[in-house]
């Protein structure tokens, strides 16, 4: 067997909540990496906190295990829309996929997205229909909707020969005939050797390897983690980085580390087509090219479609700032947000007039929401503003982002959820009648359209709902202001604390976010108001003592229960006038403009300049 030939390189790739990570703690327990007996834990790439209480993949991991003569590569990749600058980048470093689907959901929009990606790289793929063991599993619809896909995709005659292998990760089995339960993942392990490519490149040629992931030690520095294309690397190596932008550098291997199940090991020696992690070169970043320095090539960096959605970061400066943060400067937050670019290449950061304010934009939502969650346990406080869509502008013509919405909802939710989605600027491109009471609706919806509607749609449905959206192209801007929030906001009067009696008083105009204790300042938003104005009220009232006693004293008196708001939930709720404050140890909404004065002198002077007055 020639050296090369016994390695094979496969990304899993597949939407959110699909099973991938799941399927590949399968494939690492069966491949006798571990001793019998031994406790294993679950998600055991997903080693990230966030990743752990989320239970969802965010950045993408690289893993090896061996069958039988082979030596397989494994990279688990996010499934959520978000993220998807983590799959474009570690395509490069594979030569097929494993496309994984839900035996009962079927293709969804981020399936589309990766398999979309999957094409354009020319990954041989092999179809794994996932979660069979479902009691509504639908396994030969799955497979159509599938081949559809691909046809729809403009997958070539080779793609659509896909082999097509039916799996339950959580019960570790695979099968070819979605009728007969298989015993291990066996003919996994076997459609990946057979049709999976062995990786292409010379030994004995130059070497060439591109940087696509990045992680630290603190007795190593940076670790770059890359597949090597061509040529071999060893330890104590010279060799020569080529930067993005064309400039150059020389840069010496200190260490050489190979992959094994969840273990890092150091190795001599790695040739074409090993992924490997290599120690002792500083400063080193994602989409750079490690050399021979006798022929430094670069090789060309992954293309990352760009960001839709920004945000404003700017340094807190609320009554209560410093009082829970470690970092609180502007130098420490364009610091953190800079330290950010070098590992997340979906990423853009722009700096404004303002040395306090800067310019965040990422593909989503989540995308941001998870590098604010990261920050606020690191240290940091910030606040931020609503975010936005990106408007670009194509040949005189105004253009913003549109997402593929799909959607479950109960029958009988059905009626207030396109009701709902109609002022959205929505349009319905597909409806069907499942099974157990539910619908599925498919819209292509502008982005502006979504930012909010999470919330509503939970309340629409009571919970029971499931909403799944990705990027799907750039289009005419829609006419009309944003689709934010209608209701409006009950702001603090006063700096104190909340008492009982204060928020008893203000409970009937609305629902409140905050218990009694918390410290609120003016300006504060301390809840939602029933109607669609803003008004100021006082939760630190207390009741005046008196020396007569009440007959209804030993009554008891309950507020209703607040509405804690999440980090995404308050994103969501955010206005324009609005800031959302981010602390290690709290959550708050606030008005840009604290005195009611001053917001009331500011308003009168927008309306003014709206009329041109």
């Amino acid at each position: 067997m020639h050296p090369r030939e016994h390695i094979r390189n496969i990304a899993i790739i597949a939407h959110v909540d699909h099973g991938k990570t799941t399927l590949v703690d399968r494939l690492l327990q069966q491949s006798g990496l571990f001793r019998e007996g031994e406790t294993l834990q679950e998600r055991m790439l997903d080693s990230n906190d966030l990743e752990r209480e989320r239970g969802i993949t965010i950045l993408a991991k690289n893993t090896a295990v061996t069958y039988g003569d082979y030596r397989i590569n494994i990279v688990d990749t996010p499934g959520h829309a978000d993220f998807g600058g983590e799959v474009e980048r570690i395509l490069r470093m594979v030569d097929g996929a494993l496309l994984v689907v839900d035996a009962f959901e079927g293709c969804m929009p981020q399936t589309k997205f990766v398999l979309r990606k999957a094409l354009e790289h020319r990954l041989v793929p092999i179809v794994v229909v996932n979660k069979i063991d479902r009691p509504n599993a639908r396994p030969a619809e799955v497979v159509d909707e599938v081949l559809e896909l691909f046809i729809e995709l403009g997958a070539d005659d080779s793609q659509l020969d896909f082999p097509i292998v039916y799996a339950s990760g959580l019960e570790g089995f695979a099968s070819l005939d979605p009728d007969v339960r298989g015993n291990d993942m066996k003919p996994l392990f076997d459609a990946i050797v057979r049709h999976i490519p062995a990786p292409p490149g010379d030994p004995e040629e130059p070497a060439q390897l591109l940087v696509s992931l990045l992680d630290y030690n603190d007795y190593l520095g940076r670790i770059a983690i890359g597949r090597i294309h061509r040529g071999s690397l060893k330890p104590g190596q010279a060799v020569t980085v080529l930067a993005r932008d064309g400039g150059s550098r020389q840069a010496r291997i200190e260490k050489l580390f190979g992959f094994k199940g969840l273990s890092r090991i150091e190795i001599g020696e790695a040739g074409a087509g090993d992924i490997v992690a290599i120690a002792g070169i500083r400063d080193i970043n994602i989409g750079e090219t490690i050399a021979d320095p006798a022929r430094p090539e670069p090789l060309p960096a992954p293309k990352i479609e760009e960001p839709t959605l920004k945000m404003t970061f700017l340094v807190n400066n609320s009554p209560f700032a410093g009082r829970e943060g470690k970092y609180v400067t502007s130098r420490r937050l364009r610091e953190r947000l800079m330290k950010e670019l070098e590992t997340d290449v979906a990423l853009r950061v722009e700096e404004t007039d303002s040395p306090d304010a800067f310019i965040v934009s990422g593909r989503g939502e989540l995308h941001l929401g998870i590098l604010i969650e990261h920050m606020r346990r690191e240290g940091y406080e910030l606040q931020v503003s609503k975010p936005e869509v990106i408007v670009r502008e194509k040949n005189g013509v105004r253009l913003e982002p549109y997402e593929r919405l799909v959607i479950d909802v109960p029958d009988e939710s059905v009626g207030a959820v396109m009701e709902s989605l109609g002022p959205r600027k929505a349009e319905l491109v597909a409806m069907t009648q499942g099974e157990g009471g539910h619908t599925r609706l498919e819209y292509i919806v502008p982005s502006r359209g979504l930012i909010g509607w999470r919330t509503t749609f939970l309340t629409l449905t009571r919970g029971y709902g499931i909403m799944n959206h990705a990027f799907e192209r750039y289009g005419p801007l829609t006419p009309g202001e944003g689709f934010g929030r209608r209701q409006g906001v009950l702001i603090a009067s006063e700096s104190g604390t909340a008492t009982f009696y204060g928020m008893l008083s203000v409970e009937d105009r609305g629902v409140l976010f905050i218990e009694p204790g918390t410290e609120v300042y003016e300006g504060m938003i301390v809840g939602e108001h029933n109607r669609e104005t803003d008004i100021v009220v006082n939760v630190c009232k207390t009741k005046q003592l008196t020396n007569i006693r009440s007959s209804t004293k030993e009554e008891t008196v309950k507020l209703k229960t607040p509405r804690l708001l999440s980090l995404e939930a308050a994103l969501e709720y955010l206005n324009d006038d609005e800031y959302c404050e981010v602390t290690p140890k709290s959550i708050r909404l606030r008005k840009k403009i604290l005195n009611k004065s001053e917001r009331e002198r500011a308003e009168k002077h927008r309306k003014s300049a709206q009329a041109g007055v």
